[in-house]
């Protein structure tokens, strides 16, 4: 491999692994050992800082610097700094204000992880996750909102695969309006797509994630299909002789089937870059700025948002959204209400209803996720089917928007974890979002 390749497989990797490829595996946590969440602190530890920083603290985008631990818990803060993005607008209305009635009581919540014998507290599971921010809302009011690292309340912050679950929102919109039929083939409405894997599988299925497609999403075999995905998103120039596809819209004609549509559950990536693609073609508008326009601009946002983009400047559907935290508790906010928001319905209630019913259980469990039994996905969601009815979008690093109905709870979490699969993360997660819920709902105030 000569040097421009090596260069060009050292930028696939960071930018497949910084737009959360592979959202929320069900691989075991890395015996690596990394540096806890204080000894890793960005702001201590100087990245970028000075004009200019110094050598070994600068981070780069081509070298793929950007996205090693402990670079990374930067990077997620700054990726517009880094890499082509194309803006989300908040529209020149003023900001929604969230109503405040913080609580002092949540610091000293305990619960025991899954699989520990000891319990510890909700500011011990902050620092256990790496979290660079969270917020609590109970009923519409932030009772609890906390920063750490290089994120500041008026910063952006990576989402990762939450960003599926933001664009499954706006195709599962434009289902319910009538410009897209679920039912319909992909390549009804993408032709391009017909002698792929996708072209006779369903919308519904690439909703769903129930697509049959050729795709290894695994980073410790170079052959995996994801490289080649990664390759052609890649907005830097390709090396001389390089004749693969150039952009997003042209890998996914290249993906080849394998199994049966809608036989099982697979998290794969691409489903939302298809579905993203469908979104541009039918409305007219790239899902930026269809996000917008029919979301960004109408609830109230604070900032804007912002999304990476491949050569062509197609916006990654997959993963690529950096938002306020506060903005994205607003959009939590929104669906816990039925798809209102500030004085208006936002996206028609029939979706959030089309969510929270979930998906194929039976499909969800062949997928094989130890943590997440009774399971589903839909519409780009996942639906535990507990008793509380809640529902989740999850990205890579521990990316979180956590609804819970019940508790008239939801919870925006990012963080950057050194392990990206969130098999790392979940032990401590689910019962300690769990454990605020009950209080909210014990103990309302």
């Amino acid at each position: 491999m000569d040097k421009k390749h090596k260069v060009l497989w050292a930028c696939s990797l960071a930018l497949s692994l910084s737009t959360a490829v592979y959202g929320a595996q069900s691989q075991s946590p890395t015996s690596q050992v990394f540096p806890d969440a204080a000894t890793s602190d960005p702001v201590k530890l100087g990245w970028m800082v000075g004009a200019p920083p110094p050598a070994d603290r600068i981070v780069r985008f081509e070298d793929g610097s950007y996205f090693r631990f402990p670079a990374l818990r930067w990077s997620v803060a700054h990726f517009r700094q880094l890499m082509p993005t194309i803006n989300v607008s908040r529209g020149l209305g003023a900001p929604v204000v969230l109503p405040r009635a913080l609580r002092e009581d949540i610091d000293a919540l305990r619960f025991t992880p899954v699989g520990a014998t000891l319990p510890m507290t909700w500011a011990e599971s902050l620092a256990a996750n790496y979290t660079d921010g969270i917020v609590i809302l109970h009923r519409g009011r932030i009772v609890y909102e906390r920063y750490f690292g290089a994120l500041k309340q008026d910063g952006q912050h990576a989402a990762m695969s939450v960003t599926k679950s933001v664009i499954g929102v706006l195709g599962a919109t434009l289902v319910a309006e009538g410009l897209i039929d679920a039912g319909k083939h992909v390549s009804d409405y993408v032709p391009e797509l017909a002698s792929s894997a996708f072209g006779n599988a369903t919308v519904r299925q690439v909703l769903d994630m129930t697509t049959g497609l050729k795709y290894s999403e695994d980073y410790a075999n170079p052959q995996a299909e994801v490289w080649a995905h990664a390759q052609a998103g890649n907005p830097l120039p390709k090396p001389q002789g390089y004749a693969g596809p150039r952009s997003y819209y042209e890998y996914l004609q290249t993906v080849q089937p394998q199994g049966r549509h809608g036989s099982s559950f697979g998290y794969k990536t691409i489903n939302t870059d298809v579905l993203g693609w469908i979104i541009a073609r039918v409305s007219g508008r790239n899902v930026a700025e269809l996000l917008s326009e029919r979301i960004w601009s109408r609830m109230g946002a604070e900032q804007d948002a912002y999304m990476t983009v491949d050569s062509t400047g197609t916006p990654f559907a997959g993963g690529g959204l950096s938002a306020g935290l506060r903005d994205m508790a607003r959009f939590g906010e929104m669906l816990r209400n039925g798809g209102q928001f500030n004085g208006q319905q936002i996206i028609p209630k029939m979706v959030v209803d089309d969510i929270r019913k979930g998906g194929d259980q039976r499909a969800f469990a062949k997928a094989g996720y130890p943590l997440l039994k009774g399971w589903s996905y839909r519409d780009m969601w996942w639906v535990t089917h507990d008793e509380n009815g809640a529902y989740t979008a999850r990205g890579v690093h521990g990316q979180r928007i956590y609804i819970d109905p019940k508790a008239e709870m939801v919870i925006v979490r990012y963080a950057s974890h050194p392990v990206a699969g969130n098999a790392a993360n979940d032990a401590v997660t689910l019962p300690a979002f769990a454990a605020v819920a009950q209080l909210l709902i014990s103990q309302p105030r």
